[in-house]
């Protein structure tokens, strides 16, 4: 989370222009806090893209060494994340954890999509996911895949 906090808050502030006002970091450095923090921060860049307007998007910015549109650093801000994202999904899969959804079915929401595997996300909302972590970790249950393949190539041992 270190990484994700400061690096997001670099870009946001160097290439897009938007400060939140925030140390990137959460004073305590735990989970729970580190979940404040991020949550906070993303909902007032959040609140401060929804104010620009499509010119303001195709402007030019500086991207480390390069200008690109707003719009470009925008999409490699949103892959950049999900990169990460699918990085600590395979660890938690790799240490033996169940995995909720994060774009559609996984293996322990079901299965496959085209099995109709559901999506079951941990919490229904941010302020739910905050409320369920106090409380140590409160989040959907997983059906598992029942019985049906979990991926297209299923062993056919």
């Amino acid at each position: 989370m270190v990484h994700q906090c400061v690096s997001e808050d670099l870009w946001f502030r160097n290439m897009l222009g938007i400060d939140v006002g925030a140390p990137p970091l959460p004073k305590q450095e735990t989970r729970f806090e580190f979940m404040k923090r991020y949550a906070e921060d993303s909902g007032k860049r959040l609140a401060a893209l929804r104010e620009k307007n499509e010119p303001w998007w195709e402007e030019s910015t500086k991207f480390f060494d390069v200008q690109r549109s707003r719009a470009w650093v925008m999409t490699r801000r949103l892959t950049h994340s999900s990169h990460h994202r699918g990085q600590l999904m395979a660890m938690l899969r790799m240490l033996g954890r169940e995995l909720h959804s994060n774009y559609g079915p996984t293996a322990d929401t079901g299965g496959l999509m085209q099995n109709h595997a559901p999506t079951i996300y941990a919490y229904p909302s941010l302020d739910a996911l905050l409320e369920g972590e106090i409380r140590g970790g409160v989040k959907s249950s997983l059906p598992g895949g029942g019985g049906k393949p979990v991926s297209e190539r299923p062993d056919t041992k």
